[in-house]
C-alpha cells in the first residue's frame, strides 16, 4: 500500500502546470496564474545525498567558499555573539503521529529531503579566536531544548525560540556554555504530534526594549480549523521579561527569517513561506516589511486581496483589509533565511542588502529554490531584481548535496549559511576586503 501511495504521490508532480520564467513570480508585483491543481499536493522532493569530498557551493567570481564546520546534526539556524562566537541551532522536524496519508507522506518527505527522525535539540558554539576563518573550539553550548531555532542576546540573557516557549539563560561574556532547561519567559502555541510549521525565530530592537517571536500556521489552510490556529500564523512582540506580549501581525502563513533593514527607514522585516495546492506558481514566498497591527491575508487571501476560495470566511468574523507584501521571491522556494548585510566586508553593491536562503522546494514539478538568493537595497526598500549568490545544491542528477536555512555573518564580515542537508556551516569570504577593525 504504501509503494502505490508513494507511487500516486510521485506521479502527480507530471501534472502541474509548466514552470514559467523565473522573474515572474519574483519582486514587487510578480504575475500570478489563476489556481490550478486539486486536493493533493504536487511531491517532487529530491533526495538528500550530502555533498561529495571536496565539493561546495559557488558564489560569484572573487568570493571564496570554505566549510567553516562540518559534522552537525540538520543545523537550521546561526547567531553571532558580540565576542564573535557563532552558534548554530541543530534541530528538526519530527515525524508525524497520525494524520493519515497526509501525514504519512509528510512524513517520507521529511526522510527523503534529509531530516532526521530525532532532532538533536542543542545548540552548538564554535570560536575563530584569531579571526582566520577557521573554527579553533567546538562547544556544546546548550542541550536538551525543545527544537531550537532563533536565539538573540539581550541584556545578559540569552534567549532561545523553543517550538513550545521561549526561554532564557544568564549569560556572561565569552561563556561557552549554559546549564539548565532555561526560564521560560512565553509560552507559544504548540500542538503535540502534528505542529505543522515548529521554528520559533527571534529579533530584537536594537535597545534590547521589545523581543519579536515568528510563529507559522499548524497547517497549509487551516485545514483542521481555525481554533487550533490560535495565535499562529504570527509575529509577537513582547518584553524582554515576558510581559505585555501580544501578536504584532497577523496572517503571516509561516513567518521566519527576521531582520531591521536599516537606515533612515530602518523596519523590521520578514520572509515568509506561503500555501500549497494551488499550482507550481501559486503562492509566491515572500519578504515583507511588518507593520504593527497588520493583517497579509492568511488563510483566506493571498498577496493582498486575491481570495482563496478554499478557505470559507465564517459570517461572525470580521477581517482587517489584508496587506500585499513587498517582495515576492518564487513561488514553493521554501524561502527561510533573511540576514540584512550592513557591513563592508563585500562589494560595495552587496551592502544593506538582504541575503535570503531558500531551502527549496518540495511541492513544486519543477524544483525551485535551493540557493542564496540576493536582492538588492536602497533606502531601506528594495533596489533591483533577485539574483543567484550561492548555488549548486542540486547536483546534476538533480539530487540535494544540500539545502540552504539560516544566513548570518561572521565577525570578519564573511557570510554563514547554514546546510541542513549536507550537516555544514558554509563560509563565503572576500578576500579583497580590507580587515576588520581590531
Amino acid at each position: 500500500m504504501k509503494k502505490l501511495l508513494a507511487a500516486l504521490a510521485f506521479t502527480l508532480a507530471a501534472c502541474a502546470q509548466p514552470a514559467p520564467p523565473a522573474d515572474v513570480v519574483y519582486g514587487p508585483d510578480p504575475q500570478l496564474p489563476a489556481p490550478a491543481g486539486g486536493g493533493l499536493p504536487t511531491i517532487n522532493v529530491p533526495r538528500a545525498v550530502g555533498w561529495p569530498d571536496g565539493a561546495s557551493p559557488t558564489a560569484p567570481d572573487g568570493f571564496v567558499v570554505t566549510r567553516y564546520a562540518e559534522d552537525l546534526a540538520h543545523p537550521r539556524w546561526i547567531y553571532t555573539l558580540p565576542n564573535g562566537d557563532v552558534l548554530v541551532a541543530e534541530s528538526s522536524s519530527t515525524p508525524s503521529r497520525g494524520g493519515g496519508i497526509e501525514g504519512w507522506i509528510a512524513n517520507m518527505m521529511m526522510r527523503r529531503g534529509g531530516a532526521p527522525d530525532v532532532s538533536a535539540d542543542r545548540i552548538t558554539l564554535l570560536r575563530d579566536s584569531d579571526k582566520d576563518g577557521d573554527v579553533d573550539e567546538r562547544h556544546v553550548f546548550a542541550e536538551n531544548l525543545n527544537q531550537p531555532f532563533g536565539m538573540v542576546l539581550v541584556g545578559g540573557y540569552f534567549y532561545v525560540g523553543n517550538t513550545d516557549a521561549v526561554v532564557r539563560f544568564p549569560y556572561a561574556e565569552g561563556a561557552t556554555r549554559v546549564e539548565g532547561a532555561g526560564e521560560v519567559v512565553l509560552e507559544l502555541p504548540y500542538n503535540e504530534g502534528a505542529n505543522g510549521h515548529w521554528t520559533r525565530n527571534l529579533i530584537a530592537r536594537e535597545d534590547g526594549s521589545k523581543i519579536y517571536v515568528s510563529v507559522g500556521s499548524v497547517s497549509n489552510i487551516a485545514d483542521q480549523g481555525m481554533e487550533i490556529e490560535e495565535g499562529r500564523a504570527a509575529i509577537w512582540e513582547m518584553n524582554p521579561d515576558g510581559s505585555d506580549a501580544r501578536i504584532f501581525a497577523s496572517g503571516l502563513r509561516n513567518p521566519v527569517g527576521m531582520g531591521w533593514s536599516g537606515g533612515d527607514a530602518n523596519a523590521l522585516w520578514v520572509a515568509v513561506n506561503e500555501r500549497d495546492m494551488l499550482g507550481d506558481n501559486l503562492v509566491p514566498d515572500y519578504m515583507t516589511s511588518v507593520q504593527d497591527g497588520a493583517f497579509y491575508g492568511w488563510p483566506y487571501y493571498y498577496w493582498g486581496a486575491n481570495r482563496d476560495e478554499r478557505v470559507e470566511i465564517p459570517p461572525n468574523v470580521r477581517l482587517r483589509e489584508p496587506i500585499a507584501p513587498d517582495y515576492a521571491l518564487g513561488a514553493h522556494t521554501a524561502s527561510l533565511g533573511l540576514f540584512f548585510y550592513h557591513f563592508d566586508g563585500f562589494p560595495e553593491r552587496y551592502w544593506n542588502g538582504a541575503f535570503i536562503g531558500q531551502h527549496g522546494s518540495w511541492n513544486r514539478s519543477e524544483p525551485v529554490g535551493y540557493r542564496v538568493a540576493f536582492v538588492p537595497f536602497a533606502n531601506g526598500r528594495p533596489n533591483g531584481d533577485a539574483e543567484d549568490f550561492l548555488t549548486g545544491f542540486l547536483n546534476a542528477r538533480g539530487q540535494a548535496q544540500g539545502r540552504p536555512v539560516g544566513v548570518a555573518m561572521d565577525q570578519t564580515g564573511a557570510l554563514l549559511v547554514a546546510d541542513d542537508a549536507g550537516n555544514i556551516i558554509w563560509r563565503v569570504a572576500y578576500p579583497e576586503a580590507a580587515a576588520p577593525t581590531q
